[in-house]
């Protein structure tokens, strides 16, 4: 994992864990991180919710 995504910010699930482990580059952990977070915010802002649609449909296999 990247020392600057550990930085601001460190998986709290299992699921999340894995998948860094398995992460192809810092792209792929950044936005593993950002979705993990996204997903526990309990009101979520339009931006926020623009960008896991992007990652979503960009990205669908890291989504799951």
């Amino acid at each position: 994992m990247s020392p600057n995504a550990e930085v601001w910010y460190r998986p709290l699930t299992e699921a999340v864990r894995r998948a860094l482990r398995a992460a192809p580059d810092e792209t792929a952990i950044s936005d593993l991180l950002f979705l993990e977070a996204w997903e526990m915010q309990g009101r979520p802002d339009i931006a926020s919710t623009l960008r896991a649609g992007q990652i979503r449909r960009a990205n669908p296999l890291l989504a799951e």
